[in-house]
């Protein structure tokens, strides 16, 4: 094993342990943009995207679900304006070097909190512009993975 790889492999665990702060805040950052996307926020969409954060093995390892709860709340917070909405766009694009499993995670999240009633247009929207942020194939993730309703 050479250095380099010993010291990748230590910061790794390193960043398990006191959480992937860019993968926080581009998953929270995301899920925040769809939650004001139609100008309100709904208590369903804030428990899909806790529930989303809380389901990311990764940030699970780093962040307790109080943790992310503030940090959702911090992500609202700047996703009320149009400069917050950049800045959270910026930390979502913040991992376009990870791995695409990270990035496709982060939109799934992201969808999920838009999907509570059905995905509508300026949902889509964010949507749009998240995937393209984290380059990855928005539509063709939601057509693979397809909201399981439960029966009415």
């Amino acid at each position: 094993m050479s250095l380099r790889d010993l010291l990748g492999q230590v910061s790794r665990t390193v960043t398990a342990y006191v959480g992937d702060k860019a993968l926080m805040l581009a998953a929270v950052s995301a899920a925040a943009n769809v939650i004001v996307a139609d100008g309100e926020v709904a208590g369903q969409e804030f428990d899909a995207a806790l529930h989303g954060l809380s389901a990311d093995p990764v940030l699970m390892k780093g962040y307790d679900a109080l943790m992310l709860e503030t940090e959702l709340y911090e992500g609202i917070a700047r996703a009320r304006t149009r400069l917050g909405r950049a800045e959270n766009l910026r930390h979502v694009a913040g991992i376009v070097e990870r791995p695409a499993n990270q990035r496709e995670n982060v939109f799934l999240i992201a969808a999920d909190v838009a999907d509570q009633d059905g995905i509508s247009n300026i949902e889509a929207s964010a949507l749009g512009e998240i995937a393209a942020a984290l380059q990855v194939d928005g539509v063709g993730l939601l057509r693979a993975n397809p909201v399981r309703r439960p029966p009415a």
